[in-house]
């Protein structure tokens, strides 16, 4: 009881901050820095690790050692320092985020983890700056829903290499949203993680 509880509140704190907007960009909408930092005191009580294991999405992602691997829109980091503890020494996280208290946020937790294979990077997730076909997988996770599709699919598709994947952590319905446009193929849905693949035609 006290578990279903505990989701409860987390849960409308979280919806409260994600759908508190904030700022709006030429690609989409910044999360202000109230949203943030309530989005913060979620992601940094041990208590969610419980509730929601980063683990589990990141596995059902499909993070391999060795691969290199965007997230897009790392917040807090609270899955940034697990995704390079799966990936190791011989594999890469390329973190990004608009905001740069996440960025702060995000470098203090990987130098407290020891880590040396994340590369954080204030930047949108339209224009990466990342070379073509330099990574294996990207990941959205609780990002997609603020994010200009039509923007950042082809971006996206650009950097992936071929048979590179998409992972997106959320509702069913995003699937249409990330096909829509030709450049990704749906894969399957394991664990919330929705997972597509790079289309060649395009």
């Amino acid at each position: 009881m006290l578990k279903i509880v505990l989701i409860l509140i987390s849960s409308s704190i979280l919806l409260f901050a994600c759908c508190h907007r904030g700022e709006r960009t030429s690609h989409g909408y910044r999360m202000g820095d109230f949203s943030f930092r309530t989005m913060a005191v979620i992601h940094d009580n041990p208590l969610r690790h419980l509730l929601d294991n980063p683990l589990r999405s990141l596995k059902a992602a499909g993070i391999q050692p060795g691969q290199q691997v965007l997230e897009v829109g790392c917040g807090t980091g609270y899955f940034t320092v697990p995704a390079a503890k799966l990936v190791g020494d011989d594999g890469c996280v390329q973190a990004i985020d608009l905001r740069p208290l996440a960025i702060e946020r995000t470098e203090k937790k990987v130098k407290e983890a020891g880590l040396n294979n994340v590369q954080l990077k204030l930047a949108d997730a339209a224009k990466t700056g990342l070379p073509d076909e330099s990574i294996d997988l990207v990941f959205l996770f609780g990002v997609i829903h603020a994010l200009p599709l039509e923007a950042v699919l082809p971006e996206l598709h650009r950097v992936l290499k071929p048979g590179g994947v998409i992972a997106v952590r959320g509702f069913q319905g995003y699937a249409k949203a990330v096909t829509s446009g030709g450049y990704f193929s749906f894969v399957g849905r394991e664990k919330g993680v929705i997972r597509f693949e790079k289309e060649q035609t395009r």
